[in-house]
């Protein structure tokens, strides 16, 4: 991929940088954050984020769109997801995460930082239905 790419391109106004080895763009949107991630090939959250946050498992919820790539999730009862693009994701807290192939995973997320969960309605840990 080349920055010269409109899906990974600088965004306008955007606060930009790394974390993890995972690029990050955040641009306010009213009450909403709205944010492109842009996973790398060999990403995995255990991996790659997990000391800096400082829990087991991805503790935040996320609602966007997977652009471009595919990334596949487990929660801890052992659940499993993929997601393939162009998919919509909607991840309950308490997962990992990481990338599957050789392709960038890029994800459009919306957010509302401490306050997403209520916010958009999402559980706050992973529930098979019924449950």
């Amino acid at each position: 991929m080349s920055a010269s790419d409109p899906i990974i391109a600088p965004l306008k106004g955007a606060d930009r940088r790394e974390i993890g080895g995972v690029l990050l763009e955040v641009v306010k949107a009213g009450a909403c954050r709205v944010k492109r991630m842009v996973y790398p090939p060999g990403f995995r959250w255990s991996t790659h984020m997990k000391t800096l946050v400082g829990t087991d498992l991805c503790m935040h919820a996320h609602v966007g769109f997977l652009v471009r790539g595919e990334v596949q999730i487990q929660y801890a009862d052992g659940c499993t997801m993929k997601f393939t693009a162009p998919q919509v994701v909607a991840i309950e807290p308490g997962h990992d995460g990481w990338v599957v192939g050789k392709e960038a995973a890029v994800v459009i997320e919306f957010d509302f930082e401490s306050d997403t969960i209520r916010r958009l309605g999402m559980p706050d840990a992973h529930r098979h239905q019924g449950d």
